[in-house]
């Protein structure tokens, strides 16, 4: 059995993250892309039909699963439409642009009992993988402390929508996203949050560097993304009560993408070294008695795809539920309500509020 499914968008994020899973797996089938670049989709995916509006494929195609890949205010009314229609649907993150629009696609999934589920793919990236592995292994004992950083040199704005004033947009949305769920994943939901949100490029317009506390019962989490970083990027650093862990460099999924190495085989085997990061950046486990090398997992993106397969053909979990989205949706509001407001928020105190003063 095959999912029929269509992308919107034929943009960076769906050719980079999106298309290349699906036209190498048996367990999708591209029929359809909504676009408003046609020769370019008919060019590089002349088996594929083209839409240039919504309704028309929506009415017009046999498609059961929509995946959302345009800029971030389009998500909302794009997804209800799909949901109305009985789509299963995948949002690109950051799955929407406010808390009242996350519940509201969460009900209407629902209601309509189809998935909808959010591409949190960094889930999957080898770092985080082998950070989850370490702490549940126990060798850096209690963790009372986590840095998270997604570091980048971009130090001008460029003319891209995700850098330019507007709904969802600006690094914390954008990257910020994506370290909240790995934190949610490892730790759950923070009594409080203290924000840092800022512009601090000349002529920026938008969040472009972020510094945000997250404080726990005895744990303390940065999350931190600056553009001007022109060294080695710390990913994670980890300290407990036995050890410390300290990890350098990016997963190597995304630029294996950009270079169009294929995740999968015809087969549907993984590619080899699809994933695998460089030995020179294997992270390091500092305990009182040695020092030791900790490999990093292979990263495996493919693995989303795969457990939704799963969740549309077998009916097992959804691997991004809506509801993790609207928890990260959460979190973004509320740090750049600290940081406007300039100090620490009670998650609790602001958890059913969707609006605030």
């Amino acid at each position: 059995m095959t999912i029929k499914t269509a992308v919107v968008g034929y943009g960076y994020s769906a050719k980079t993250f999106h298309i290349p899973f699906l036209i190498n797996s048996d367990q999708f089938d591209l029929i359809a892309i909504k676009s408003s670049k046609p020769d370019e989709v008919n060019k590089d995916l002349p088996a594929v039909k083209v839409y240039t509006d919504m309704s028309e494929l929506l009415k017009n195609s046999a498609v059961e699963l929509v995946i959302i890949t345009a800029p971030s205010q389009y998500h909302f009314e794009l997804a209800t439409s799909c949901l109305q229609a009985k789509k299963h649907v995948i949002i690109e993150k950051p799955m929407v642009s406010d808390c009242a629009q996350a519940r509201a696609l969460v009900a209407l999934a629902k209601q309509q009992g189809v998935i909808c589920s959010v591409y949190h793919n960094r889930r999957w990236d080898g770092d985080f993988l082998t950070v989850k592995k370490l702490i549940n292994s126990g060798k850096l004992g209690t963790v009372r402390y986590v840095e998270s950083h997604f570091d980048r040199f971009r130090p001008v704005v460029r003319d891209r929508w995700r850098e330019q004033a507007g709904p969802g947009t600006g690094i914390w949305f954008d990257l910020g996203s994506h370290l909240l769920d790995q934190a949610l994943c490892l730790f759950g939901l923070p009594q409080a949050i203290t924000g840092r949100c800022i512009p601090l490029r000349d002529n920026s317009t938008t969040t472009d560097f972020f510094h945000v506390l997250l404080h726990y019962p005895q744990l303390e989490m940065v999350l931190h993304g600056s553009p001007y970083c022109a060294a080695p990027n710390i990913r994670f650093q980890i300290q407990g009560t036995k050890g410390s862990f300290i990890k350098f460099g990016l997963d190597p999924q995304e630029d294996q993408l950009k270079a169009e190495v294929k995740p999968l085989e015809n087969t549907g085997v993984v590619t080899p070294k699809w994933g695998k990061d460089r030995a020179e950046q294997y992270g390091m486990l500092y305990t009182e008695e040695q020092q030791e090398v900790i490999a990093t997992e292979d990263g495996c993106y493919q693995n989303y795809y795969l457990e939704i397969a799963d969740a549309i053909l077998k009916g097992h979990n959804v691997p991004v539920t809506a509801e993790d989205g609207l928890k990260v949706i959460k979190l973004l509001e509320l740090a750049i309500l600290s940081s406007d407001k300039g100090k620490t928020l009670s998650v609790d105190d602001y958890w059913e509020m969707d609006h605030y003063e």
